[in-house]
């Protein structure tokens, strides 16, 4: 079986995040995919299989299979679009969040995600002890999402993983509004120990968290985005409110094709 492993959200190879994509002929079991995940040792590996004019697409992590990921996303969009249909502009995936559309515009690929609906929500000593600094507020939905005083915190913060996963939410996100003379809106980074990933590099699925936040705090609709991991990401995203969806869009570019013998 092919393997593609494709840096998502960069266009420079070693940057961005790595995802790992199987486009299939039919279905291998769970166990087997799983298998696969680990021995990966990407934060996600997709796999997918085309169903009539779509794509059922499934993602997996270490810990489990997901409901939502960006990043891997774009892989298997890239994937497809260079390797399978090198013709087609157009993607839709059925997803166990429904139906993703990506789009392709050049170099560019563009996901349109459901946004999550942040609650506001007490910050508590847990919070406080996990990240080692009082945020200015936190919210959740189906992650933790802290908003810290400024950008330098974000990048410095050293994450304790173990208090990490004593926190509510999947995921925990940081992040801060960056300074006015940058060319971005908002910076974060994503750490997920309760899936065994530290840190994700570019997370997908928490900017459709960071979207409607900092879109509702900046007073506009577009956002960029900059993830500051090691590897770093860059992301230019939209708001949609009428609909509650978020459209991500962002680069790829392939590190390997291998060969799975299984």
């Amino acid at each position: 079986m092919k393997q593609y492993i494709v840096d998502a959200f960069t266009d420079t190879v070693f940057k961005g995040n790595p995802a790992a994509v199987c486009i299939m002929d039919s279905w291998i079991d769970d166990d087997l995919m799983l298998s696969i995940t680990r021995e990966n040792n990407l934060s996600e590996t997709a796999f997918a299989v085309k169903e009539n004019e779509k794509y059922r697409l499934r993602w997996f992590t270490s810990g489990g299979e997901i409901d939502l990921c960006g990043h891997a996303t774009l892989a298997t969009a890239f994937v497809i679009t260079n390797f399978y249909e090198k013709n087609i502009d157009k993607i839709v995936f059925d997803t166990l969040s429904g139906d993703l559309t990506v789009h392709k515009k050049g170099e560019l690929f563009e996901l349109n995600f459901p946004s999550y609906d942040l609650k506001s929500v007490e910050i508590t000593k847990e919070i406080i002890d996990a990240i080692g600094v009082k945020p200015l507020e936190v919210f959740i939905d189906r992650d933790l999402v802290c908003v810290l005083e400024n950008s330098e915190l974000v990048k410095k913060f050293e994450p304790n993983l173990e208090k990490i996963k004593l926190l509510d939410g999947l995921l925990l996100h940081i992040t801060a509004k960056v300074d006015e003379n940058s060319e971005f809106d908002c910076i974060s980074r994503s750490f997920a120990p309760k899936l065994n990933v530290a840190e994700d590099p570019v997370c997908g699925s928490g900017h459709c968290h960071l979207v409607p936040l900092w879109s509702y705090k900046l007073g506009k609709n577009e956002i960029a985005a900059f993830q500051a991991s090691k590897r770093t990401g860059t992301l230019y995203c939209k708001l949609d409110k009428e609909k509650n969806r978020v459209s991500l869009r962002g680069k790829a570019v392939l590190f390997a094709v291998s060969e799975i013998f299984i």
